[in-house]
């Protein structure tokens, strides 16, 4: 391709000629346009005298400024989370929590759904667009293979029955930005969050999705390692499970999810 020579030409249609030579320079490898003369980079530069008077350098030591004292978001985190009085007054107060930068990218903070009274709690991992537009865990693909999960050994998020409800709750209120796995920063200063949840909820069995939600509970990763292995955290017996959407994304664990299920009936 070469450039129009009616680029110019104000009878012709420039405009296309132009969009023309743009995309013969982008084929060619030119991405920057600094000025229309040539420059050779290699040329020394002329010493030219300085219009700046020679200052003598003030050698006085530099005293820094006191550093202003910061509280510690962690701590601030924790101590709202345990003024929490009720699972409400918890969400309350997450929603007015403004000290995580996830927060600003979220449409929506996502907490919990199903039954409070439950037996079982189930914590989800990181969540996504697909939550934050919801404003609810589990949604999408991944809510429809996790609702036939649990339908399985007679759970559901819907029924207002104890026995056989589940009360779902995620490790993150916001999602991250393109879906990366959470910070430990970012862990640290939300766990303060879903512990309070934990203890108001009083669940008898605790069930963690996912490595984020693994890191919350149980303070170690490793979900394809830890899952199916029973744990304790907060007094409370903890499963570890593949999420849902690591089972969309390699079907044959599946298989392992639901000797998990049948793990978690066993218990029930």
């Amino acid at each position: 391709m070469g450039i129009a020579a009616d680029i110019l030409d104000p009878t012709a249609e420039g405009w296309r000629a132009a969009l023309a030579a743009l995309e013969w320079h982008y084929e060619v490898g030119v991405t920057d346009f600094i000025g229309e003369s040539p420059l050779n980079r290699y040329d020394l530069p002329e010493k030219a005298e300085s219009s700046v008077p020679m200052v003598k350098a003030d050698k006085s030591p530099v005293i820094a400024p006191a550093a202003r004292p910061q509280m510690d978001v962690t701590v601030e985190a924790t101590r709202l989370a345990g003024a929490a009085t009720s699972i409400d007054a918890l969400y309350e107060t997450l929603l007015a929590f403004d000290r995580c930068e996830l927060k600003r990218g979220a449409r929506n903070t996502i907490f919990a759904q199903g039954n409070p009274t439950a037996r079982v709690m189930v914590l989800g991992d990181a969540p996504r667009r697909v939550e934050d537009l919801a404003g609810l865990p589990f949604q999408g693909p991944e809510g429809t293979l996790f609702d036939r999960m649990f339908a399985a050994i007679g759970l559901s998020r819907d029924t207002p029955d104890p026995a056989r409800a589940l009360y779902l709750a995620s490790a993150l209120p916001w999602p991250t930005p393109l879906d990366r796995d959470p910070s430990a920063q970012e862990l640290a200063l939300l766990a303060p969050f879903v512990h309070r949840h934990i203890e108001l909820a009083s669940p008898e069995f605790i069930v963690v999705m996912g490595n984020a939600a693994c890191q919350m509970v149980l303070q170690t990763s490793g979900i394809q390692r830890l899952r199916g292995q029973w744990g304790t955290a907060l007094g409370i017996p903890v499963l570890p499970m593949l999420s849902p959407r690591w089972l969309l994304k390699h079907p044959a664990a599946k298989r392992e999810a639901w000797a998990d299920l049948l793990s978690l009936k066993a218990r029930l």
